[in-house]
């Protein structure tokens, strides 16, 4: 069950509220349609179910709000506006992505496919697909976690009679299971043909609470439409019959050829018709809505209830012609009515899995690895012709002209993705708009774009050594003495990159911000590091490892020594020094701008 009780968005630059005191509920095992032209409110009200506008009052699904139930997406399915997700991901690793998000196995991919009958369609790109496949994704997401509650914006809005049939046969396949549907809907007949209740709201106020057949007597009006060359004449000849037969009918001409007739049926009127030898091209019954009751009339507030005595948490409602409102859901003032505060969306339940999916899914990955890895291949034998090229950067294939060898900014690259893709294409939650700044999800981006770039560098040593041996020999691919050093340096330049181009993609909400921020660092960070490091006046730490262990309280191993003496050769170096300074500012800088934003919410 769902109810929305007193739901009132925020007043906006002086305008009033989109929903101002709505109160409704939407029972198991029935589809509700809550009814309204565009601009009534509907879709604010469902943005205020969900928790994701600001305002005030609550919505409980199954007696509980929805920051209060630990997995959202097992409770209330939704689908608003269209599918979000990246335009190269099939729809199989789309379902997949969101399978990482609701924390279910990835086999419900499957059975969600073929349910909506996409099962032929799984390696189809999201960019490929029509308006009806998309709609039928946007379900299956939704379904993923098998929720009770189905919370659904226009969704047949556009598509075929088809598709209309076949979305309509799965809502109420999933109401005659006893799950709870909500759809909005524009078209008032359309409404009265699917849904079991009708909410009809206008100007973001409750007008009217009804089953479908007292919505259909009292709000939608039935007529017989006819198409005859001969209009004018069977109006006259229905007109006369109805003042004979003393009943009451209505003729209106819509144009030359066709007849709107009220009060009857078609076959009174196909009788008529065939009596006096008129031609008929279309007879046909049609429902055309008139104009909605007005508001109830507001109910003085009823007296507090003794104490110890109980009340009901169910609306009573008071029937009259079909209408029917809330009568013991008073709304509450406005300083006592419960504040809506806009939730983040939750990391997903399978961060890593997730992240892999989310890094693995896209041809992006791929093409750019193999353009790094090309592209270090031929620099390194133009770097190894010249033979004036230092041994550790001809391996990584940096020559002095650039400020970052290819695998280095490579890595950056897709550590940018990895935060910038999700603001342009979002997969965690669309409808909210952002990415949430947890803490499990960030250290899932870190590990995998740590992974991704550790596996970069090392395919770009090996390659470049064997195309370098290949071309000139075993002279230029020989292992240098010190290779445990160059390694852990150049496994913390390229991890360096790429944790400097996701946290500020993070920050900055741009893929771009951080490819800025990969730049920056040997562009700009390095020279001021590297000028302050110079100074004359600067002292030397040699000898930290020894009176670290002094002071330490646990001995660690002699090996120890030796790698705390590498790791504070590459601090001391302007580049090791300039990453790890900006590696800290950033991780202070996304740190600040999650709690505020966290405050400000």
């Amino acid at each position: 069950m769902l109810q929305a009780i007193g739901l009132t968005s925020a007043p906006r630059r002086d305008r009033p509220p989109e929903v101002d005191d709505l109160t409704f509920e939407a029972l198991p095992g029935r589809i509700t349609a809550l009814l309204g032209a565009p601009g009534s409110g509907k879709t604010m009200a469902l943005r205020l179910m969900l928790e994701l506008e600001p305002g005030r009052g609550v919505t409980y699904f199954r007696g509980r709000p929805l920051h209060r139930v630990a997995h959202p997406a097992r409770e209330v399915g939704t689908l608003l506006g269209d599918v979000p997700g990246h335009p190269a991901r099939t729809v199989r690793g789309q379902l997949r992505l969101m399978c990482a998000v609701a924390g279910v196995p990835v086999t419900r991919a499957e059975e969600m496919l073929h349910v909506v009958g996409l099962d032929g369609l799984g390696d189809q790109r999201l960019g490929t697909l029509s308006l009806g496949m998309d709609r039928r994704l946007g379900l299956a997401a939704a379904l993923l976690g098998d929720p009770h509650t189905l919370v659904l914006d226009e969704p047949a809005e556009d598509l075929s009679p088809r598709d209309n049939s076949w979305l309509y046969g799965l809502l109420r396949g999933h109401a005659d299971h006893g799950g709870t549907v909500l759809c909005t809907f524009s078209d008032p007949k359309e409404a009265a043909r699917v849904a079991d209740r009708v909410v009809t709201v206008d100007g973001g106020r409750l007008v009217a609470d009804q089953d479908a057949v007292a919505f259909a007597r009292t709000r939608l009006r039935p007529r017989v439409a006819v198409a005859t060359p001969h209009a004018a004449r069977l109006g006259a000849l229905v007109s006369r019959e109805a003042r004979a037969a003393r009943r009451s009918v209505e003729v209106v001409a819509e144009d030359g050829a066709h007849l709107s007739v009220y009060g009857t049926t078609c076959a009174e009127v196909g009788e008529t018709a065939f009596r006096n030898g008129v031609l008929v091209h279309r007879l046909t019954e049609e429902f055309g809505e008139t104009n909605p009751p007005p508001p109830p009339a507001p109910r003085p507030a009823e007296p507090p209830s003794p104490p110890g005595e109980a009340t009901s948490a169910l609306p009573v409602t008071d029937t009259l012609n079909g209408y029917s409102a809330p009568t013991n859901l008073p709304a509450p003032p406005s300083t006592s009515r419960p504040h809506i505060t806009p939730t983040r969306p939750r990391t997903p339940l399978r961060p890593l899995r997730y992240e892999l999916r989310r890094l693995l899914g896209v041809r992006t990955t791929y093409l750019l690895g193999a353009a790094v890895l090309v592209g270090s291949v031929v620099l390194a034998v133009l770097l190894g012709r010249g033979g004036r090229t230092p041994l550790p950067h001809l391996a990584a294939a940096w020559p002095g002209l650039l400020p970052l060898p290819p695998a280095a900014f490579g890595a950056g690259v897709l550590g940018a993705l990895a935060f910038g893709e999700e603001y342009r294409y979002p997969a965690l939650a669309a409808d909210r708009g952002t990415v949430p700044r947890r803490l499990g999800l960030l250290l899932a981006k870190l590990a995998v774009s740590a992974a991704a770039a550790l596996l970069l560098a090392a395919l770009t040593v090996v390659l470049d050594g064997q195309a370098l041996r290949l071309v000139y020999g075993h002279d230029l691919a020989r292992i240098p003495p010190d290779w445990p050093t160059l390694a852990a340096s150049w496994a913390g330049l390229t991890v360096g990159c790429a944790w400097a181009g996701l946290l500020a993609a993070g920050i900055f909400r741009a893929t771009t911000a951080g490819l800025a921020a990969v730049l920056a660092v040997p562009v700009l960070v390095v020279p001021l590091v590297q000028k302050a490091l110079s100074s004359p006046h600067a002292r030397s730490v040699a000898g930290l490892p020894a009176r670290l262990r002094e002071v330490a309280w646990l001995r660690w191993p002699h090996e120890l020594d030796g790698w705390l003496t590498t790791a504070l050769h590459l601090l001391a170096r302007p580049q090791g020094a300039a990453l790890a300074l900006s590696l800290a500012v950033l991780l202070c800088a996304y740190v600040f701008t999650g709690l505020r934003g966290r405050a400000r919410w």
